[in-house]
């Protein structure tokens, strides 16, 4: 145990005793927030306050020196002496142990010339250490403490009638200044390393959400993709019996289309299988068809029967989208709305659905709640699922409060109308009937 004290002593106060350690300024947004009333100027200027501080503590250590020695010394010895004193506090902000021993240095000094008060000098050094421990580590408090009154002990105890009086006393102000400072120093660490564990913890959840959600985007589209595949197939297949006297080079074209749809459904199903869930009840069933926009009134009835009061207004040329566009847009509202009922309780809300030329455009608004809503651990993750479809299919969205305390989300998919299957290539597609009369808000 001794020999590993002696070598953690030579490693802290001896082995790179002077390298170079630069105290960097503080952050700008926390020196900011210090006092958010002062105008940004000075709140950039704050950042070098800790700086401010050492150098004005060094300051008032040379007015003391001055006041205490000035009229016993020669000028220029007292000058020598002063800066040695006030000089390690300013240079713990560059090279903290070094200062430690020059700071010892000042107060031996002092002891071996009776016209200077090493008083002053001793409260500078123990000022000195405690910036040192602040600045470095904790174990360095007893390694100095202990080096301290192992060189000072002597001439104190012959300093005057009463040194070895105070000897003493002096040993346990020190030490418990030490102390202090050395549990300031624990507890910040600690503090940084709690800081520093939250932020990889949310970005890990983040990052786990994210997940989550491109696997469920996944299963969906594979839902939606499959549905078009199996088309194909069997189109593919029952396209030369619709022919008579089917030429062999195109019997053998529909084979092949229908052999490479099959092999996509199967690739799909294994891409599938890499992006699924480990719960198992995650994808179950199956056989449910994908939501769309046709659904609208059933997610409008789900929620107010929730007790959220909606109205909705769809606007524009109802048309049947491609299915894709459909079903993110399905759930971009129904995560909306969610968000809604769990973050702004008692709050009304607005969906507007507009049918545009090259698109379509959603905007899911909602009031200021009346209470005060229940934490949430899973907040802005909604958004980030949101934000993740519409980047899937190149849209834009913007979400952000509002004036009055609310709410908003805005999103444009680009899309165009989808042709369904009954429909010949030059025909125009039917609208289809909107699932909410257009330009009539539901109540």
């Amino acid at each position: 145990m001794a020999s590993g004290a002696l070598r953690g002593l030579r490693q802290d106060l001896f082995t790179h005793a002077f390298a170079f350690r630069p105290m960097l300024p503080l952050d700008e947004a926390k020196a900011a927030g210090w006092v958010p009333w002062l105008p940004p100027r000075i709140g950039r200027c704050l950042r070098w306050l800790p700086h401010a501080l050492v150098i004005g503590f060094a300051a008032c250590v040379l007015l003391a020196v001055s006041a205490t020695a000035g009229g016993f010394a020669p000028s220029l010895l007292l000058l020598v002496f002063g800066v040695l004193v006030a000089g390690p506090p300013v240079m713990t902000l560059v090279r903290p142990v070094g200062a430690f021993w020059v700071s010892l240095l000042a107060v031996c000094l002092g002891l071996l010339a009776g016209d200077f008060s090493w008083e002053v000098a001793f409260v500078a050094h123990i000022g000195t250490m405690v910036l040192v421990v602040l600045r470095t580590r904790p174990r360095l408090a007893p390694g100095m403490w202990a080096v301290t009154f192992a060189v000072l002990a002597p001439g104190i105890a012959l300093v005057g009638e009463g040194g070895a009086s105070v000897l003493a006393p002096l040993a346990v102000m020190s030490g418990v200044v030490l102390l202090a400072a050395a549990a300031v120093r624990a507890w910040r660490e600690e503090r940084q390393q709690v800081v520093e564990t939250r932020t990889v913890t949310a970005e890990e959840r983040s990052r786990r959400t994210l997940l989550e959600e491109r696997a469920t985007i996944a299963r969906e589209l594979h839902d939606v993709v499959a549905h078009h595949m199996s088309v194909i197939a069997i189109q593919a297949e029952a396209a030369p019996y619709r022919m008579r006297d089917t030429p062999p080079e195109l019997a053998t074209a529909f084979s092949t289309i229908r052999e490479n749809a099959v092999a996509a459904l199967t690739e799909l199903r294994r891409i599938l299988g890499v992006v699924r869930s480990e719960d198992p009840d995650a994808f179950a069933g199956p056989e449910a068809p994908q939501p769309t926009l046709a659904d609208l009134d059933a997610l409008l009835e789900s929620v107010r029967g929730a007790g959220l009061t909606v109205a909705a207004v769809v606007t524009g040329a109802v048309r049947p989208l491609p299915q894709g566009v459909e079903l993110s847009a399905y759930r971009i509202l129904q995560e909306a709305l969610s968000n809604t009922l769990r973050h702004a309780p008692g709050a009304e809300a607005r969906v507007e659905v507009a049918y545009v030329l090259g698109g379509l455009g959603l905007r899911i608004v909602n009031g200021p709640p009346n209470r005060l809503a229940k934490p949430s651990p899973g907040a802005g993750h909604g958004i980030l699922g949101m934000h993740e479809r519409v980047g899937m299919l190149n849209g834009d969205m913007t979400n952000g409060p509002t004036s009055d305390g609310g709410y908003e989300v805005t999103v444009f998919l680009p899309a165009a109308s989808a042709r369904t299957d009954a429909t010949p290539a030059t025909a125009s597609p039917t609208p289809a009937t909107s699932p909410v009369s257009p330009e009539r808000p539901q109540a």
